[in-house]
């Protein structure tokens, strides 16, 4: 168990005045929901919002609306991608249907989208994974006209723009997360954004169905917002990471998802969301450019990019998981991601038996991230280079480049 400072692998900071917002919030719920609907709304130019207690419960909200008014059942994701996205497809009573992917931007292989869709498919989730946008128009290209819907998974990529348009706002409907190590927080949270009325109307309706949070639970909610918001700072993550209870840096396939709405409370914590999540944006794009100038890789989206977390393909398993074992020796925050592709997930594995997806699996076994968030220091960064320097040391040097 290492003792002392250690960098969380992804983190958003909250502030004691940030918490005090919360606490009226808890008085005055109705106001501020309206109130941060009204400016997400404005601020992506959407005329459809609704809040929801999680990221996965948005995505698992919005594909049980699109089951409503169609009788297909397929929904397309990428083979490597959170397991909280599958997670969502069979919670919907909907069935996965996996992609490969291109492991240089994370985006389908576009080749083999082709053939995984059929007349059975539902829709497709595009995911901008650690803020990488997916090709979404050449998505909706090959969708649209077979009555496809694309929805946007982008939990990862809040106030991310691409060609001058927020991500969230490409395809049909839109899904962010606000959960405790994206770009901006409120402990959890979700947001769905749509255009198209008809698709507003299932939704609404759906949304209808969902419980707003009890008194007790609110309540439990900004306790662990205050403890969060102490411990996510590096001088005490280390805390928290030694218990193994808490399960923090591991990838759990959630057998359960809990759906419901926004509490006020929540939505009073993000009183100033837009001016945090400007700042929060620009610093990451500024460690993108700090490691790509000094580390010999290439980034998806080049060095000025705020990345969630910074994606690095090591040469081989055996050189991620010394580099990864020597960052955690040092606290240095470096993560393994996603350790497995969609079908290698143990829940989901036999739906999936014999079926190839070679750059999924790549990926999986060579992934790892460098933080980007605003704890990181200057001393933190230099220790990140030494310690893929002594990485290097150790063996053959640990990076390829994507290809």
């Amino acid at each position: 168990m290492r003792i002392g400072r250690t960098v969380p692998p992804a983190a958003a900071p909250l502030s004691g005045r940030d918490l005090w917002h919360g606490l009226m919030g808890f008085l005055s719920p109705e106001r501020s929901l309206a109130a941060l609907e009204e400016q997400v709304r404005r601020h992506f130019g959407v005329p459809h919002v609704f809040l929801l207690s999680s990221g996965t419960a948005a995505l698992t909200s919005t594909l049980m609306a699109l089951k409503a008014s169609s009788s297909r059942t397929g929904v397309v994701i990428p083979a490597y991608t959170c397991s909280a996205v599958p997670a969502a497809v069979v919670r919907a009573g909907l069935r996965p249907v996996l992609c490969d992917i291109d492991p240089s931007t994370f985006d389908f292989d576009h080749a083999s989208l082709e053939r995984a869709l059929d007349g059975s498919t539902l829709c497709v989730v595009a995911h901008h994974l650690f803020g990488i946008p997916s090709d979404v128009e050449r998505l909706r290209a090959v969708c649209h006209g077979r009555g496809i819907l694309v929805v946007e998974d982008a939990a990862q990529a809040l106030g991310v723009e691409w060609r001058g348009r927020p991500l969230g706002t490409l395809g049909d409907v839109g899904v962010f997360s606000l959960g405790r190590g994206k770009a901006i927080t409120c402990g959890s949270g979700g947001i769905i954004v749509t255009r198209s009325p008809r698709l507003a109307a299932a939704l609404a309706e759906e949304y209808g169905r969902l419980r707003a949070p009890r008194l007790a639970e609110t309540l439990g909610d900004l306790v662990q917002l205050a403890l969060m918001t102490a411990f996510i700072r590096p001088r005490l993550y280390w805390i928290p990471a030694a218990l193994p209870f808490l399960r923090l840096g591991e990838t759990v396939f959630p057998r359960e998802i809990r759906r419901g709405r926004l509490s006020g409370m929540k939505a009073a914590l993000l009183h100033d969301w837009r001016d945090r999540l400007t700042r929060a944006n620009g610093i990451r794009a500024k460690a993108a450019g700090y490691f790509s100038a000094r580390l010999p890789l290439s980034l998806p989206c080049g060095p000025s990019h705020p990345y969630l977390r910074l994606p690095m393909l090591a040469a081989s398993r055996e050189d991620k998981a010394r580099l990864h074992a020597l960052s955690q020796a040092r606290g240095l925050g470096l993560s393994v991601a996603y350790p497995k592709a969609v079908s290698d997930i143990p829940e989901l594995a036999a739906d999936f038996d014999g079926q190839p997806f070679p750059s999924a699996r790549m990926v999986a076994e060579r992934l790892v991230t460098i933080p980007s968030h605003g704890w990181l220091s200057d001393e933190d960064k230099q220790a990140i280079l030494d310690c893929v320097a002594g990485a290097a040391r150790a063996g053959r040097p640990p990076w390829r480049q994507a290809s």
